[in-house]
């Protein structure tokens, strides 16, 4: 699987990665923390932040290639740091790391199945979190809800059928999937938020 990703896509995919898990980071330590919990938040948003953004751009890439098209991640340079400045100023995060670039004349249908294919991602990714929230105990649940929380949010982000966000795309392929990934990801998002 990594041979199809070349080396400009994983530089891309890193970067982005770092740059979202510092924005997310700076969020979480506003206000001042000891480096103990810097280095705690900065591994807690590579892990939960970093590998829903990775994952869900990947299953992207993959879903276009099974098609036979070619797909390719690239940062966007500019979102990467307005990301990282407004964590730094304003304590929000607007992470628009980049997108994944899929080369050739995809069909209605195939151009939904790749688009869900992200948020789907990030949906199957709430189990494993959900899980830790409920019966790891300790930090384990803080991680666990984090990871629930993040990747119900990008699932729901994702998922707004307007510009060049996923649910356009599935919403002009399928109206009922898209229901249903919709109130799937809003509704994990409300649990995360209870």
């Amino acid at each position: 699987m990594l041979e199809r990703i070349p080396p400009r896509e994983r530089r891309d995919l890193l970067i982005a990665w770092l740059a979202i898990s510092i924005a997310f980071t700076l969020i979480y330590v506003r206000g001042g923390i000891d480096v103990m919990g810097l280095v705690f938040f900065f591994v807690m948003s590579l892990v939960t932040v970093g590998v829903a953004f990775v994952l869900h751009e990947l299953a992207h890439k993959f879903a276009a290639m099974r098609y036979g098209y070619w797909a390719e991640f690239k940062k966007d340079n500019q979102m990467l740091l307005v990301a990282v400045v407004l964590a730094a100023l304003v304590g929000v995060v607007f992470a628009a790391p980049g997108a994944t670039y899929i080369y050739g004349n995809a069909t209605r249908t195939e151009n939904g199945r790749i688009s869900a294919a992200g948020p789907i991602t990030n949906l199957l990714l709430c189990i494993p979190f959900a899980a830790l929230m409920l019966f790891g105990g300790g930090l384990l649940a803080v991680v666990g809800l984090v990871g629930l929380r993040i990747n119900a949010m990008i699932a729901t982000f994702n998922m707004l059928p307007i510009s060049v966000l996923d649910g356009r795309k599935v919403l002009a392929w399928n109206p009922a999937i898209f229901a249903v990934l919709m109130a799937a990801s809003a509704g994990l998002l409300v649990w995360s938020l209870i």
